[in-house]
């Protein structure tokens, strides 16, 4: 017998027809003897409509109202998958976040997960229950519903997996796995069987869209055995399981895999550039820049120094989400007297690429081959970053899918043919 945590997406949940097909995969895992919990998000779009509504109602919200709205989509999934499961034959009730309850900081809207009491859990699930948990929400000190941000169910099942002492975390969702990038550029992509946590979270946080980054740093963290599968594709890897398993290190190695060198390539055309031109290259003028935009909770990732001019000054370039360029700007405008800069140039016609593997740790020449790989087909690269597995470059976005499909091919990626869809 095993605990596992089970958590679906938005799509999974959309309708009762697919209601009743999640409800089906839960009653195979409870015939087969596992213990399990559940974890739902709300009906694909039915966040976006509920968040909608705050808005039409105030621009400017009480954000403890907010998160009441808001987290109202998971409690009327979470009930209506115990709803169908009973009708089923199969045991199970609904458990909101307060009712755990999940304790969380008190930063509506984006709140932290610190504990989750399972002494009424373990006992539903020891006399055979299904938990139902709607994901996303929780409790903070003073009994008022948090959310946890958007994407926050994933992270809801593996601090759930956390808790219960899962011995394995779930995730389905609307693709069949992780792949060595995006199948709709390089249909010839080839579905990862095992990934690190490491890689994972590098994936996550340069582009790849399968996995929420909090909830891959807080399985790295707790140790939580990840598995990412299909809601709607039962087809079985070569080695006769389904989906990508998201596992440490040590669990690659004992399992006699060959390392490959690079695991994936990811793209995020979600960038925008900014130069600072005419910084005074002095000591403390960077952090007179970057200050000001942490203070504003900007999130800044690729910084690049430029060669000093004559005139005592450099040129400092860097990237921001582009929804967070207008606000950046913003406040570099409002801090120039202090900076000292002559002018801030921006550009969102850009495109991070990058490529990620543990590989790269033990294997020299990684970084020469995509610049390599990119000059050969001429491919500017306007700036770089790196980690200890990890290459990303900003290029002009009008060449991300070459970049993407040529650096696939260069790193030995392709699979031998193409799957029929």
């Amino acid at each position: 017998m095993a605990r596992i945590v089970m958590k679906f997406g938005g799509t999974s949940m959309a309708g009762i027809e697919r209601i009743r097909n999640v409800a089906n995969r839960v009653k195979q895992e409870v015939e087969a003897g596992n213990q399990v919990a559940v974890v739902v998000s709300a009906m694909a779009g039915e966040t976006d409509r509920l968040v909608n509504f705050c808005r039409e109602a105030s621009s400017l919200y009480d954000p403890r109202e907010y998160d009441v709205v808001v987290a109202a989509g998971e409690q009327v999934t979470s009930g209506l998958l115990a709803i169908v499961l009973q009708g089923m034959g199969v045991p199970a009730r609904s458990w909101l976040g307060w009712q755990l309850p999940i304790h969380t900081s008190d930063a509506h809207a984006s709140a932290r997960i610190s504990t989750i009491d399972t002494d009424a859990l373990d006992v539903a699930l020891a006399r055979g229950e299904v938990a139902v948990i709607p994901g996303f929400q929780g409790m903070a000190e003073d009994g008022r519903v948090t959310t946890l941000g958007r994407g926050g169910s994933d992270t809801s099942a593996v601090a759930v997996a956390a808790a219960m002492k899962a011995d394995r975390c779930d995730i389905y969702t609307d693709v069949d796995g992780v792949y060595t990038t995006d199948t709709r550029i390089v249909p010839r992509a080839r579905k990862l069987s095992r990934i690190t946590y490491e890689e994972m979270l590098e994936l996550a946080s340069v582009g790849a869209k399968v996995l929420q980054t909090r909830s891959v740093g807080l399985a790295m963290k707790e140790k939580v055995r990840v598995r990412v599968l299909s809601s709607f594709d039962d087809s079985r890897n070569d080695d006769g399981h389904r989906g990508t398993l998201i596992v440490g290190d040590d669990e690659i190695e004992e399992s006699g895999m060959e390392r490959q060198l690079i695991t994936g390539i990811a793209h995020d055309k979600n960038e925008a550039k900014v130069t600072i031109v005419a910084v005074p290259d002095r000591p403390g003028a960077v952090a007179t820049i970057f200050g000001p935009l942490a203070d504003s909770n900007i999130n800044v990732d690729m910084i690049v120094q430029n060669v000093a001019h004559d005139s005592g000054t450099t040129d400092v370039t860097f990237t921001v989400p582009k929804a967070e360029l207008v606000r950046a700007l913003d406040v570099l405008e409002k801090a120039r007297d202090v900076i000292g800069f002559a002018r801030v140039l921006h550009d969102t016609k850009v495109s991070k690429i990058s490529v990620v593997g543990v590989g790269m740790r033990s294997h020299a020449g990684v970084a020469a081959t995509m610049f390599k790989t990119l000059a050969d087909r001429g491919i500017n690269i306007q700036a770089i970053t790196t980690s200890e597995i990890k290459v990303s470059v900003v290029i002009d976005d009008d060449f991300t899918e070459l970049a993407v499909r040529v650096l696939h091919t260069a790193y030995g990626l392709d699979a031998e043919e193409v799957a029929e869809a």
